[in-house]
């Protein structure tokens, strides 16, 4: 048997003789924090002190959302349950749905203020309808920001509102952000997050615009929520989906709501031109044939675990080399699911390997079949595949 170590460039882009070649896009931004990932994946888009301690504002109201979209899904709440109005709900101050003390409202219409509006009373009816006082309410906020990792949280109510010892993260706030989408899928759960991307919503005969800048006309924008207090600066949370990719962005102590608005559309769409997500190789489809030696089949099929699939930069696709490499022929029998070889995706910064796994089962030839097969293939030697993508 004659062993060689076959090396297959599957896919590369190298531009010869060629003056131009890509450059990454430069990312600035006057937020004092910002953390931009890409949903699927979980890469980090862009970074700045994003896990520096910072103050949420109305941001935070994410997780008395949560909180309550959980008690939905469980069903141990339903939408059109009601909850009473305290007069501490209804004094406090701030941006408000405008609920009357006394009366009662529904879950559904109280969600609505907290996402929509922005209430401060409707997240305290919430919290108190839900855990009985804000106080403890917060105590569950801070049992599920443990949970998820949010290791830099620490709420003290539910609405945002400023306090010594209320603090986040840009990281944090992605985290529980990116939990929110998964937990509760559109098609599951319809009447959940679309809340967020409602323009407006009226109560008492009051109609409020949403205040997330990004659902008026940015392409894909569906979410999130802002936040401002004077300590904080402005504030956003924002998720987009174009072309099947979705990207998460926190963004915290900018100057103003101008500001905001413009920065969050500016890098949304930046972010969307630089990074794209690629799909290589599908689950299940051959990446290549491996030559067998002395089996039943004459080639087998080489897959992979998953599918290959990767976000990347313009520079970073035009940089990339995928290739391949086993020892070739390989010996029969051959059982699907043995490693034959290896995937190797070469990047600037980032070497990744994958294993390479027959398809099929090939079984061994019989006593006369090998020797025939073996004087061929030491006369004939092996043809060899073409490539399977370029």
């Amino acid at each position: 048997m004659i062993v060689r170590f076959f090396i297959r460039v599957v896919f590369a882009v190298v531009f010869i003789g060629m003056a131009w070649h890509a450059t990454a896009a430069e990312i600035l931004t006057p937020a004092k924090q910002a953390y931009i990932t890409d949903f699927e994946s979980g890469k980090v888009l862009f970074a700045k002190d994003a896990e520096v301690p910072m103050k949420p504002a109305s941001m935070a109201k994410i997780m008395t959302v949560f909180i309550v979209f959980q008690r939905v899904a469980d069903g141990s709440l339903q939408l059109d349950d009601k909850f009473l109005v305290s007069e501490k709900a209804w004094r406090k101050g701030g941006s408000r749905s405008f609920v009357e003390v006394g009366s009662r409202v529904s879950v559904s219409d109280l969600l609505h203020g907290v996402i929509v509006q922005s209430g401060n009373d409707a997240a305290i009816v919430l919290a108190e309808g839900i855990a009985g006082t804000e106080q403890a309410f917060a105590e569950e906020m801070n049992f599920w920001a443990e949970k998820l990792g949010m290791t830099q949280t620490n709420f003290r109510n539910a609405t945002g509102w400023p306090d010594p010892d209320l603090q986040t993260s840009a990281k944090d706030l992605n985290i529980l952000t990116i939990e929110l989408i998964k937990r509760f899928p559109v098609d599951s759960y319809p009447d959940l997050y679309p809340m967020f991307a409602k323009l407006e919503f009226t109560y008492n005969k009051i109609s409020q615009p949403n205040r997330n800048p990004l659902v008026y006309g940015t392409k894909g924008a569906d979410g999130l929520k802002t936040g401002h207090t004077e300590e904080s600066g402005y504030g956003l949370v924002g998720s987009a989906v174009r072309n099947g990719q979705r990207v998460v962005m926190v963004l915290n102590g900018m100057d103003s709501a101008k500001q905001r608005s413009t920065e969050s559309r500016r890098l949304i769409d930046l972010i969307f031109r630089e990074y794209k997500s690629y799909e290589f190789f599908r689950q299940g489809q051959p990446v290549d044939q491996a030559n067998v030696w002395l089996g039943t089949a004459p080639q087998v099929d080489l897959v992979l675990d998953a599918p290959l699939k990767m976000v990347l930069s313009r520079k970073d696709r035009q940089a990339m080399e995928i290739s391949l490499q086993w020892l070739d022929p390989v010996p029969a029998p051959i059982r699907a699911g043995d490693q034959i070889g290896t995937l190797v995706v070469i990047l600037p910064d980032e070497v990744t390997k994958m294993p390479l796994r027959a398809a099929q089962n090939v079984d061994t030839l019989g006593l006369f079949n090998r020797i025939g097969a073996a004087v061929k293939y030491l006369i004939f030697g092996a043809s060899t595949p073409q490539n399977s993508a370029q």
